[in-house]
């Protein structure tokens, strides 16, 4: 994560660094105040927060990737029970001294976890959070999929986009002689990123906007609100089914884990 930064100006704080999360401390302190993006996330809470239900209160979430927990905090204070994942001790490390700080122990729990370990869990959230995740996986649809089976009502995607809003209706089918179009302005594009971007060799796949909408399709979900940039809020979609790939996955997991 090339964006973090070391605090200076605080050593209990330094002493957790880096820092993704510019957290605000109830005593006024903050973790990363001088973020390279400026107050992170908080200006993209205050994109997302009007799309979401001010009482939260009787909902279950699962923020995927919590790093130091800003989103899980701001759900658990609309009165979200919140399971937040990282598969990074240190970000968990920094999420559980803030919890504490916050008095929210009693509403969010933290768990050590890929990603691809949610095929293990046998409930659906509420409301899933899959912030600045996807961009970082090498099997991003995979993911999406495994994700789309944990929501009840809701999913907030956000991630790191191609530039460009243009997107095409793609055809109920794709003629071999058609190829050209796959590089029509719009069309669902991936980038694959085989070395680095940004100085973070975990940044994988940039997807335009067509393909972030397309991916959720095929996952079977449906958009429906784009509360800023690069925020995609969605439903699932009625009949979704799991792919084929994701039953062999759980079927997989099922065997390897029989007594």
């Amino acid at each position: 994560m090339t964006l973090e930064t070391q605090p200076k100006h605080d050593r209990e704080i330094a002493e957790l660094g880096p820092w993704f999360h510019n957290l605000h401390l109830p005593d006024g302190r903050q973790t990363a105040p001088d973020h390279p993006l400026g107050d992170f996330p908080a200006f993209k809470w205050r994109q997302l927060a009007p799309a979401l239900p001010a009482d939260l209160g009787g909902w279950s979430a699962l923020d995927i990737g919590c790093n130091a927990g800003f989103y899980a905090f701001e759900l658990a204070r609309r009165g979200a029970h919140v399971l937040a994942v990282d598969a990074d001790e240190h970000y968990l490390r920094q999420a559980r001294w803030a919890r504490k700080l916050l008095d929210l122990d009693d509403r969010i729990e933290l768990r050590r976890l890929q990603i691809y370990d949610l095929v293990r869990l046998e409930r659906r959230f509420d409301l899933v959070l899959f912030m600045g995740v996807l961009y970082h996986l090498r099997y991003p649809l995979l993911a999406l999929d495994i994700v789309a089976e944990r929501v009840g009502r809701l999913l907030v995607l956000q991630t790191l986009t191609a530039p460009g809003e243009a997107a095409v209706e793609p055809p109920a089918d794709l003629a071999l002689d058609e190829r050209s179009r796959l590089r029509e302005s719009g069309w669902p594009a991936l980038a694959f990123i085989e070395r680095s971007l940004a100085g973070d060799p975990t940044n994988w796949w940039i997807p335009n906007h067509a393909c972030v909408e397309a991916m959720l399709r095929s996952a079977g979900l449906q958009v429906v609100g784009r509360p800023g940039h690069e925020l995609y809020v969605c439903r699932l979609r009625k009949g979704r089914q799991p792919g084929a790939e994701l039953r062999a996955v759980r079927s997989a997991f099922d065997e390897r884990t029989k007594p």
